[in-house]
Formats: C-alpha cells, structure tokens, sequence
C-alpha cells in the first residue's frame, strides 16, 4: 500500500507498491512550485516491461481472468483491474503513433464529410485512400496482408476514423462484424481464401442479421438454409434489411434458419456467401437521418447456393457466433465516440472563450462551464473504460469482456447524443445551420444507440448475464429463502444476519484506496460503497421474482441495476486510469484526478438511487408507469383531450 513520504518536492521513484506491479522504476523529475510531481509526456515513459519486447512483437497473453463485471453481481471485486494496462511495447506505440499521421492528414485534407453526408455517398477516390492507408484490414493478421493489430490498437486508431461518421461505420461493418466471424471462427481454409483480399479492401464485408421480423430477436430470423440432395451445399432463401455495407459487399456472413426435414426445431447456422454466388441481389440504399454516406441495403437471397465448407463454425451454431461476433466489437465504440466529441469540443472552446454576451465571455458563465465539464468527465470515462476493455482483451487468452463491451456502448452512444445536443446548446444559433457541421455529428450519432443491439436489449443483456452467471452460487440461498417452512433454520440464522447489516449502508471492506493514488481515498470509498450494494441486490431481485424475473414486466427494475453496474465499472476505469496517470507522471495528470473526483460523486450517486428504488417496496411509480402506457396503447397514442375541451358552456 502506499506509504508516508512517498511524495514530496525531489526525484522519487516508485517501488515495492502493491499497485504499481507493472510500472517498475518509474522516475520522476524535480517538482515546481506550481505542480507537485511535475510529470514526464506520457509519450517518454518506458517502463521494464516495454523494454523487454522486441521489436513490433506481441507479448503472450497471460491465463483467463474471471469475468470482472459478471462478479460484481456475486459481490467480488477484482482488485487487480485497478492496475490500469499498460499493453503497448515502446516499438508498438511508436508504430501506432507513426500510423496515426498519415490517416490524421487524409482525414483533414482528402475527406469531404459535407459533401458525402449531402450525396449519400463516399466517393470512389476516398475509398482508395482509405484502403491505401490499410484500414480495410486493421485487425487482420500480417500473414493475410493486414495491419494486425490489436485491440488496444484498433481502439486508437478508430478515435481518427470517427471524426467522419460514413467512413467509420463503413469501416466497422466491413472488420468489426461483416469479417470478424471469419476471424473467430474460421477454419485456416476459409481465412487462406477470403482474409487477403478483404485485408486490401478488395473486397468489402457486411454482416447480414437483421430480418423485418426479428430486429433484436435475433433467434426468429426465417431466411432458409436446405441442404441440397446430393449434401455438398445449401440453398439460402430470405431478405435481410438494413445491412451496411449491402450493396457494396462481395463478401457476407449470413445467418440463417437450417430446416432440417423432419424436425420441429431449427437451429441456425452462419455461412459465408460470396456475392457471385449467384442469386444475390441488392435493393435501392436506404434514405438515412445519419451517417448518410455509409451504404444501407435490404440483401435478397433467392435460392442462393452456398458450398458445405463455406458453413462458419458448427451447423446450427449460428446464434452463439452472431453473440459472440456482436459482443468482440462494442468496445471500440468508447473511443471512437470520445474521439468524435473532442473534435466538437475543441470547437465549443474557442467559441466560448472569444464571443462575449452582456460583456463576459461565455466561458466565465457558469452553466456553460458545468456542460463543459460534464462533457470531459463523461469523455474521460468513455476512453478509460474503452482502453481498458481493450487491455483486457489483448492482455488474457479468450477473456470474457462480453458485459464490459456492452457497457461501454450504452453509456458511450448515450452521452455521445447527450454532449453533441450540448455542444449545439453552446453555439446557439450558429451551431443550428448545416454549415457548421456540429448538426451533422447529432445526426451521425443517433444511430449509435439503435445498432449492434439496442441500449434497452443490451441493458437487459447485462442484468440477466450477470444474474445468470451469479446464479450458480445464488439459486440454492435464493431457493431456500423462499421456502421458510422447509428451510426454518436457514432462514432465521439468514434473516438475522441480514437485521445486523444494513444493505442500503454496507461495511466497507475492499480495501480500494491500497490500489490507488492517496489522494483518491474519499473517491476509492465511492466506488466500494457502489460495490457492496451491488452485492446483495442481484440476490433480493431474485428472491422477489424467481424464474420471472427475466419477465417484461420487470424490465424497470434491471434497467435500474444495469444502470448501477455501468456505473461502477465506468468508476473502476476511471479510477485506474487517473491513479495511474497522476503516480507515472502524465502531463496535467492534476487534471485527470479532478476528473476523476467529480465523476465518481456523481456516479455513486446514481448508484445509490437506483439500488435503493429497488430495495423500496413501497416505491409505486412503476405501477402508474405502466398504467398509463397500457391507455396509450388501448387509445393508440395520446389519452387526454384538448386543454380546451368543456363539459358545459
């Protein structure tokens, strides 16, 4: 833990700390007056570790962690996660800065985002630079012609890309779903085959899902796979809809319903389809509110012959690679949103410091500064949770970061519309018309919340993945519990404990603060307060609804707690990464503490209300929610008459 002293005006070093297992003899250089621990650019820091990776060389992953988000809903906090990643050798960060240039200077200089958002279109010669600069093939390995990079890479690189919405959903439905089930679940065959030319951008890719009638329900899709009488093939037939990517992509992965003769059940299969196959056709692109150069197609598959070996993974093992497709690639939405908010609020200051009303500027009026500063707590978390997802994921083999992928999308898609609304508010007038351009990123954004699973579905795919991953270990208690007769003694003995502690004011234990800077205790406290009433919460859910609780009409109640495990996992990463920065020495790492301070006040808050609706038996307003929604639906739209309306003259 941290010791007295450790910190004062000379040159330090930090040693034999049990936060700092991977930061191995950091030195820092003579404080001023003004800065305590005048910190080193974060770009000259070159730790042990770094030194030992040679040259453009990937480190071996280490053994699978338990799944951190999952435990919170059991009550167990990974303290280590706390040690912010450090996943970059000197030579890989290098190289990714290097990268970042050339792609910087295209994107300032070649990309005309008014001009495609105001045709639909990208043009062919952005295309070009596009694959010219390698980021059809990012996260393709080098021996198929791409870039190979890695998680923590493709996430920074993606901050560029963003700051035109068509080409970064363009890129994304080609590498991170429409080729990512070949990366995962391909067979060498299959990778030999297709991974070169869609590395070049030869060919695009597309991910094909979605059907009219299954949007979120992704197991209901009714496109068709039977098998040919001679076995060596399938025949596909079915439309998919809103396919990005659909009428540009030579390369798909399509999932569809097996119809095995003779069986009621059928499971789904994913397959890769070639556009020349034959029978591929596409419809017109769709007329979007966003994003509007990305191309958007509904893709028909009539009677489409598809070879055996071209099946991805096992027959009827469709759903579990679509999921795990899906899930691989949320994460980069953290720093490609914060990279998409920088660029507005780089903007929003030199606009607020230089227009003056009632002879201030608008920087000295107060309610301007709190969307500012929301804004940056809100930026800062999205990248703290978006780099560490991304150091999970390239630091352990085959970790389970599912939840922590989904939680960087709702909370990133969510304050990207929030701040963009608010960058607008800044600007008045100005920020209105086309010709700023700030309306455009509004309208860019609002897809963020729809795609690659809703934030209501996903909000549910946190509460429920974490209660059934707790489950195991719950459902013996949660059974006993709600059979007192059966189970008297249990119960009492359980009941009594629960009289001496108080759920809503729980012990804390964790010990927290031994992970992180001193100077973060009241915050380390913060979140382990947050934890602990995480702990039994999942628990008292299931003891109230048992195997309903999945029912929709509970939905409120693990919206709330899907909401509170978002927040302490955003107050882990932040934590992390500001008790990291501050102790290295990262330039205006001061900055970052503030930050970090003022987010977790008002996470935990939020934390503490959601929880403690949950807990409240007597809290009604679910009930009259669900009221007046059930008149909406019976009257078709709104219930009450005109203010005006009169009973009697």
């Amino acid at each position: 833990m941290f010791q007295k002293g450790l910190y004062n005006n000379s040159l330090y070093k930090v040693s034999h700390l049990k936060y700092f297992t991977n930061y191995v003899n950091v030195k820092f250089l003579e404080t001023s007056s003004h800065h305590r621990g005048t910190p080193n650019p974060e770009e000259n820091i070159i730790t042990e570790q770094t030194k030992s990776d040679s040259v453009g060389t990937k480190k071996a992953k280490q053994p699978k962690r338990p799944p951190f988000v999952k435990n919170l809903f059991l009550g167990k906090f990974d303290r280590d996660i706390l040690t912010y990643p450090q996943v970059l050798s000197k030579d890989r960060y290098e190289m990714i800065h290097e990268m970042l240039d050339p792609i910087e200077r295209f994107f300032k200089d070649e990309v005309d985002s008014a001009k495609i958002d105001k045709e639909a279109q990208i043009p062919a010669e952005t295309l070009k630079g596009l694959k010219e600069l390698g980021l059809y093939g990012l996260q393709i390995p080098e021996e198929y012609g791409g870039l190979g990079l890695n998680a923590t890479e493709y996430a920074r690189i993606g901050e560029v890309i963003s700051s035109d919405g068509s080409i970064a959903v363009t890129l994304s439905a080609h590498q991170t779903i429409g080729l990512k089930g070949l990366l995962l679940h391909g067979t060498d065959a299959q990778k030999q085959k297709y991974l070169p030319r869609l590395a070049t951008g030869e060919w695009t890719a597309a991910f094909c899902l979605t059907e009219a009638s299954s949007g979120s329900d992704a197991a209901s899709i009714q496109t068709s796979a039977v098998e040919t009488e001679d076995g060596k093939g399938y025949i596909l037939n079915g439309t998919k809809i809103y396919i990005s990517n659909g009428g540009t992509a030579d390369f798909m992965t399509v999932f569809a319903r097996n119809m095995h003769p003779n069986e009621i059940n059928f499971g789904i299969t994913a397959f890769l389809v070639e556009r020349n196959f034959g029978g591929v056709s596409s419809g017109k692109p769709e007329d979007k509110l966003g994003i509007r150069g990305s191309n958007t197609t509904s893709i028909h598959f009539d009677n489409t012959f598809v070879p055996k070996e071209n099946i991805l993974g096992e027959l009827d093992g469709g759903f579990k690679i679509a999921m795990s497709i899906l899930n691989s690639g949320r994460f980069s939405m953290g720093s490609a949103c914060a990279g998409q908010l920088k660029n507005l609020m780089s903007s929003v200051a030199e606009h607020a410091v230089t227009r003056k009303q009632f002879d201030f500027t608008l920087s000295e009026f107060a309610l301007i500064q709190e969307k500012v500063a929301l804004m940056t707590i809100d930026v800062y978390a999205m990248e703290a949770m978006s780099y560490l997802t991304a150091g999970l994921i390239d630091l352990y083999e085959d970790q389970d970061c599912s939840l922590e992928a989904a939680i960087v999308k709702v909370f990133s898609s969510e304050r990207t519309w929030e701040h963009t609304s608010q960058c607008i508010q800044v600007l008045g007038g100005m920020g209105y018309m086309k010709e700023c351009s700030f309306e455009r990123s509004l309208r860019d954004s609002r897809i963020l919340q729809i795609f690659e699973g809703t934030n209501e579905i996903l909000r549910m795919f946190i509460a429920l993945s974490g209660l059934q991953h707790a489950g195991g270990e719950l459902y013996k208690l949660v059974k006993k519990l709600r059979n007192p007769l059966m189970h008297p003694k249990f119960t009492l003995k359980t009941l009594w404990k629960r009289m001496r502690t108080d759920p809503l004011n729980p012990k804390l234990d964790l010990d927290l603060h031994e992970y992180l800077h001193p100077s973060l205790i009241n915050s380390s406290e913060q979140l382990e307060k947050s934890v602990k009433l995480l702990q039994h919460t999942g628990e008292h859910l299931l003891g109230v609804y048992g195997k309903e609780i999945s029912h929709p009409n509970h939905q409120l109640d693990l919206k709330r707690l899907a909401d509170a495990v978002i927040d302490v996992y955003a107050m882990t990463a932040v934590l992390g990464r500001a008790s990291r920065s501050y102790c290295i020495g990262v330039k205006k790492s001061d900055h970052e503490m503030l930050i970090a301070k003022l987010f977790c006040a008002r996470a935990s808050a939020r934390v503490e209300e959601n929880i403690k609706t949950i807990y409240n038996s007597a809290y009604d307003h679910d009930k009259v929610i669900s009221s007046i929604a059930k008149d909406f639906f019976e009257n078709k739209g709104y219930v009450p008459l005109s203010p005006l309306t009169r009973t009697f003259f």
